[in-house]
């Protein structure tokens, strides 16, 4: 038996790698956030500050490895047998469930994760056993740690609101005496900013750095003989009362002497602030697990007693973590920072929350972001009429967003929001979980950093009302999987512990399980980096000029064109083999596509707005050129609709003869479509000429097939109201398709050939 329970440890061992590595990935949205967000320091940079800082943090993490021995469970009450289950069931669910995070690009906690899955476990092995022993549910109570349970979920709904509301208090406040024009204000606003700024991120990295070392309970002379753990808990005025005078005088002297961004060195100071914290305080999530299986095997061989009934009151001793596994783990946490591509995915859903300018929103609106909108849209108004109009101004004034902003659409170097509330972000962030330590209240690093980068996006007037509503969407959304992740650790747990205690060969089922997940959503992801999805996305004309304005165009034809075709084929192909699964995989494509063409209309302000002076008549062309893609794609969706319908309804089939002409019309279609779009990929504009004068054929081959119908219907051949009626449709709708298209071409063809012909001159 020994044997199992040494292969259950090289399991846990190989699953804590995995987990370091899915749990990197999901947390790095914690650190990286603000100084991505705000682009004032190059990539390399934010990622050496923040390599730095999770390796320090791992080294002093030593400590925080009882939570996972003895925070929420009560040791002494299992048996080593049913402790190396409970382990066993939490990294299973622990590495199922942040990958499932990972895949969507959502962040979540690993703190409420870890905690609530050994929860679930502790709980269900606990039942096993009260069942064994005939006992009474309330027995419960004597395995878990209830009190620290309930102080986590407190924690948790605290964290959530409370960093929110702060974060928008402060963001609103910063704002308002700084503006967005912070970098004409007098050097001591400033250095006054840097000394708070910087003097909250100090104490933030003493707080949860030094204290978390062995050192911080060594008593020294210079401090009163007094350990440093309690000087810091016990001089926190003086200390935040010196250090800011110091960091204001430091801040001054940065800008006025030697001409330094003083924001550049607050956000890399907090960059490193945040990094340390998350590696100190969150890598018992990853290692803390298998670290205590690990000692646990190591105290059950030494005591020669069988595996259930040796107890397991030994693990509620402080036992020192080895420094070589902290060395070893801060190595894998660092490489994964770095070649995680889940961590910039994550990252991502944070920076388009807090996005100061127009995206493309991912989250749909819903009844509650709208009512929730709603209520605060009408409070604003109701402010607004109580303060005084010149007031009034002068706040708009403050809050004023500079074009970097509102008027460039999709440059790699526009920062998602400026430096004041990357600052801000960290410094709240670093405060409250500060405040926290010293409390000694369990708060989650995702949770205080998130919500503060949202609180501070509300106040930022980032949540305009053109974004509004998409954005509070992807918060309730984020929100909703916190709380979430609380109850499916808490079950998933639980019902692995039960299968495992059922028979220890669940264990490699799982396992394997886990590994094909893995597997599975790594050849997704790569699939989707390399796969020509996002090639054939259709993309916003950036150029200011009428000439560059058709060339950027001719690819946007050119895919629309493309897919339509494979679209349209799909349809007839449905139609002939009477396939409801195959229109209704057509239906998401068309959706797909039309959603595509409506961002494009959405962003034609901004496109109007960059143009040059000279350039004005490219926004007629391109104004027309969107007309006629919405018109293409809705006659493509409706002739998609009606056929869904028809089928979903189980009406008849269409006859031979109604199939035959179909597909004789799918073939002419799919080949003028290929045709236009290889000329449009191509840019080779004579063919399109060619293809303009072959349009009355294409347009009377639908008209031949209408009389055709015609004919039929009012024959005995055509018996079936319903059949006629879609059949109708689609050639109408075909018929209209192609005048669009040809349209389309013709609009494009002659503003090509005014673009390249030269000017005549005036005297001519």
């Amino acid at each position: 038996m020994e044997n199992i329970y040494l292969l259950m440890l090289v399991a846990l061992v190989a699953l804590a790698v995995a987990d370091l590595v899915v749990g990197v990935s999901n947390d790095a949205v914690n650190f990286l956030n603000s100084a991505l967000g705000s682009k004032v320091l190059s990539f390399r940079t934010i990622m050496i500050v923040a390599s730095i800082g999770i390796f320090i943090g791992c080294v002093f993490s030593s400590g925080m490895m009882e939570v996972a021995r003895k925070g929420i469970f009560n040791p002494g009450e299992f048996y080593f047998n049913e402790i190396m289950i409970i382990f066993m069931a939490v990294m299973i669910t622990d590495i199922l469930l942040l990958e499932f995070f990972n895949s969507v690009g959502m962040p979540t906690s690993t703190t409420v994760s870890i905690v609530f899955e050994l929860l679930g476990a502790s709980v269900a092995m606990a039942l096993i056993k009260i069942g064994m022993d005939n006992g009474s549910f309330g027995d419960v109570v004597n395995y878990i740690n209830t009190s620290k349970a309930t102080q986590i979920i407190g924690g948790i709904l605290l964290s959530v609101f409370v960093a929110f509301s702060i974060g928008a208090i402060v963001q609103w406040i910063s704002r308002l005496l700084l503006s967005y024009n912070f970098d004409s204000k007098p050097t001591w606003v400033g250095a006054l900013f840097g000394g708070v700024a910087l003097t909250a991120l100090t104490y933030f990295i003493l707080m949860k750095g030094i204290k978390g070392t062995s050192y911080a309970k060594e008593s020294f002379d210079l401090i009163g003989g007094v350990t440093i753990k309690d000087f810091l808990e016990n001089n926190v005025f003086q200390i935040v009362m010196y250090t800011s005078a110091f960091m204001s005088l430091l801040s001054y002297a940065f800008i006025q002497f030697f001409k330094f961004n003083i924001y550049k060195i607050i956000i890399g100071v907090g960059t490193f602030g945040l990094a340390l914290a998350f590696a100190g305080n969150d890598l018992v999530n990853f290692i803390g697990v298998p670290i205590a299986a690990w000692q646990s095997y190591e105290a059950w061989v030494a005591s020669g007693l069988a595996a259930n009934e040796f107890g397991m009151g030994v693990l509620a001793t402080k036992v020192p973590t080895p420094n070589l596994l902290l060395f070893a783990a801060g190595v894998i946490m660092v490489l994964t920072l770095w070649f995680s591509s889940n961590a910039k995915k994550v990252v991502k859903t944070s920076l388009d929350l807090s996005d100061q300018g127009s995206i493309d929103e991912r989250f749909e609106p819903n009844f509650l972001s709208r009512t929730l909108v709603r209520l605060a849209t009408n409070t604003s108004d109701l402010i607004s009429k109580i303060i005084p109009n010149s007031l009034n101004n002068e706040i708009e004034e403050r809050f004023r967003v500079p074009e970097k902003f509102t008027k460039e659409i999709a440059k790699e170097d526009r920062p998602n929001f400026d430096v004041i509330r990357a600052s801000v972000n960290l410094m709240v962030a670093g405060v409250l979980i500060s405040i926290a330590t010293s409390y000694k209240l369990p708060l989650s690093t995702t949770y205080v950093t998130f919500m503060v980068a949202m609180g501070t996006s509300l106040a930022d007037r980032a949540w305009g009302s053109e974004s509004a509503v998409y954005r509070v969407a992807g918060v309730l959304n984020v929100i909703a999987g916190w709380f979430g992740t609380a109850i499916i650790a808490f079950t998933a747990a639980g019902t692995i512990a039960y299968l495992i205690n059922i028979s220890e060969l669940m264990i490699a089922v799982l396992i394997f399980f886990a590994i094909l997940l893995l597997i599975r959503n790594y050849i997704n992801g790569k699939k989707k980096s390399t796969s020509g999805i996002i090639e054939d996305g259709l993309v916003q004309a950036e150029s200011s000029s009428l000439q560059g304005v058709i060339h950027e165009s001719a690819k946007n034809i050119s895919k629309v064109l493309g897919r339509s075709s494979k679209i349209y084929n799909n349809v007839i192909k449905g139609l002939s083999r009477h396939d409801l699964s195959e229109l209704k995989k057509n239906k998401k494509q068309i959706n797909k596509l039309s959603n595509e063409v409506e961002k494009l209309q959405d962003k034609l302000f901004y496109f109007i707005k960059n143009l040059d002076e000279s350039s004005l008549g490219a926004s007629n062309f391109y104004i027309n050129l969107l007309g006629y893609l919405q018109d293409i794609t809705q006659s493509i969706e409706y002739i998609s609709k009606v056929s869904h319908k028809h089928i979903n309804n189980n009406h008849s089939k269409l006859t031979l003869n109604q199939i035959r002409d179909l597909l004789s019309i799918q073939k002419v279609i799919t080949e003028l479509f290929e045709n236009i779009s290889s000329a449009f990929s191509n840019k080779s504009f004579e063919e399109i000429k060619i293809i303009l004068k072959d349009k009355n054929k294409s347009i009377g081959l639908l008209e031949e097939k209408i009389e055709t119908q015609i004919s039929r219907t009012r024959s005995s051949e055509e018996k079936s109201p319903k059949n006629a009626a879609l059949y109708f449709s689609i050639l109408q709708e075909s018929k209209d398709l192609m005048k669009e298209v040809m349209n389309l071409i013709e609009e494009y063809y002659v503003s090509y050939d005014k673009s390249v012909k030269p000017a005549k001159p005036k005297n001519e």
